[in-house]
């Protein structure tokens, strides 16, 4: 294996041009009045899962890795060093080894070394002797052996087995170091980090307020004063905030296709950024909970939830059809249509639908004595739409659904406790890579792993093609997994929805990409006002 030492963010950054090719001035100063769709659940970001707490806390902090926030596609070409200088794989890809920056300190003068890199990750991977709870990506680093120090400003993780996308997993907005000298309860309430922001204020249900950090590493960065998000949770009222100039930038994943023609129609002047997104609208049931523990029902319910069907009625056909990840072109990694339409759920729907009332009818449900049951969901837009779609579809096939709509905090409490049949939720997956998905969405033993999808044969498939360095077979071996958890029905996929980006074009430098979580460090971003 190679190294990569690369001129950290500091020079990869410098020089920015527009599309045309001509450089521009950056502008010093301003805040930035951005929307985040609901509180965050806590500031620490080793802890939670949600965009309201990545999105708000990104700029507070830094990662060793990062993928490239001016490049639109994630993926391992597409990462560059930030707390790093640079990075080698050695020992047939067994190790992987860092050199840091010196100089970096973290918001209240402590310079960040080498064991804040390990404190960091053993939180990450469940192996520190102080934790706050369990990490909901403890399974991206189960194939560390041990992160080794070497004085200062040397890194070592040492693996079990070859893996490639270690370095993507580690280049998500969710990997960052924290101060080992502060316990990880405290950082759930008062963000400490290294990053080109700092934390002034966090008030509930109104905004955090993070302010620029004067002795941020990377010299003349960042170029913004503040950033303040507001928690505006109603779609129209973001709407009309964003139209009227109050916000500039709407929160990641909330433009869907009607609202960015909806703000097109009264506010031409806003700029909109289509991407396919990894976020995925999804079915989710208690599989060892009656009658949700039997996998014919399971069965059925996918098959006559039709994935085209979710296509072309909701969200104003804004939604690429996929199995369990993104598909092409935003995707590296998703299955080919031809490759789609041979399983079940993706075929004709109505064709689908009777095969699915056929197994209705064999577990002796009808039209007259239907299936009742309640299906959970979160108070955001982004899982709201979907479960109305499902509780109206779900009739079809003899199923009488009760949607409750809960708040964040509660709708999480369920789905750990596995207090539910039916959950509609939106999964975000924090980088394009199998690995990613894989081991956080059906894992054995994962906190992710809400329907507690658990086959052996397929843990192996999981690891053999992680450490499969040939990308074409790599991808041949994914997209067989792929298949094969769609068919099982490990959780039923709707689709990838859509999302507009929506900006006024006074702010520069701040690029879509195709997951929510890695390109709001913010450091870059300046407003032309």
């Amino acid at each position: 294996m190679g190294s990569h030492t690369g001129v950290a963010l500091i020079a990869v950054l410098c020089t920015v041009t527009m599309a045309g090719g001509a450089a521009f001035a950056q502008k010093y100063g301003g805040t930035l009045e951005a929307r985040i769709e609901t509180n965050p659940d806590s500031l620490s970001m080793l802890d939670e899962t949600a965009a309201a707490t990545n999105w708000s806390m990104m700029p507070v902090f830094n990662n060793l890795v990062l993928f490239d926030p001016l490049n639109a596609s994630e993926s391992l070409e597409t990462i560059i060093p930030e707390l790093a200088t640079g990075w080698e794989w050695r020992n047939g890809g067994t190790e992987l080894a860092f050199k840091l920056h010196d100089g970096v300190r973290f918001h209240d003068g402590k310079p960040v070394t080498a064991n804040d890199v390990k404190h960091s990750f053993d939180l990450a991977r469940g192996a520190a002797k102080v934790t706050t709870k369990l990490s909901p990506r403890r399974l991206w680093y189960a194939n560390v052996a041990e992160i080794v120090t070497e004085g200062d400003r040397a890194v070592t993780f040492k693996l079990k087995r070859p893996q490639p996308s270690l370095l993507a997993m580690l280049a998500t907005g969710f990997s960052v170091v924290v101060p080992a000298h502060i316990n990880p309860r405290e950082l759930r309430v008062m963000a400490v980090g290294s990053g080109p922001f700092k934390l002034k204020e966090y008030k509930r249900d109104q905004y955090v307020h993070v302010v620029k950090n004067p002795d941020y590493f990377v010299k003349g960065r960042p170029y913004l004063d503040a950033i303040r998000y507001h928690v505006i949770r109603n779609q129209a009222t973001a709407r009309s905030a964003l139209q009227a100039g109050q916000i500039d930038i709407d929160a990641p994943n909330q433009t869907s296709k009607a609202t960015m023609e909806a703000l097109k129609a009264v506010q031409p002047k806003i700029v909109f950024t289509k991407t396919d997104r990894t976020n995925f609208p999804n079915l989710l049931f208690n599989s060892h909970a009656p009658p949700m523990d039997n996998p014919r029902l399971r069965q059925a319910l996918s098959m006559g939830l039709s994935r085209e069907t979710f296509a072309k009625t909701m969200y104003q056909g804004g939604v690429a059809t996929g199995g369990v990840n993104l598909p092409p072109p935003d995707g590296a990694w998703g299955l080919p249509k031809e490759q789609l339409a041979t399983l079940p759920g993706y075929g004709d729907p109505e064709q689908e639908q009777a095969k699915a009332r056929e197994i209705m009818a064999s577990l002796g449900y009808s039209a007259e004595k239907p299936l009742r049951v309640v299906i959970f969901t979160r108070n955001v837009p982004q899982t709201k739409e979907p479960a109305v779609w499902t509780v109206s579809n779900l009739k079809a096939i003899w199923v009488d659904a009760e949607l409750q709509i809960l708040e964040s905090a509660e709708i999480y409490g369920r789905m750990a406790s596995r207090r539910f049949a039916l959950v509609v939720f939106s999964t975000g997956v924090a980088a394009d890579d199998p690995d990613v998905n894989f081991y956080e969405n059906f894992g054995c033993g994962s906190q992710r792993n809400y329907t507690d999808y658990c086959v052996a044969e397929m843990q192996k498939l999981f690891d053999a093609q992680s450490q499969e360095m040939e990308l074409a077979k790599r991808k041949r071996m994914v997209w067989e997994i792929d298949k094969q958890l769609v068919s099982d029905v490990a959780r039923i996929v709707y689709g990838y929805r859509a999302n507009y980006n929506a900006m006024w074009p006074y702010v520069k430098n701040l690029v879509a990409h195709q997951t929510n979580f890695s390109y709001g460090r913010m450091q870059e971003v300046w407003l032309e006002k």
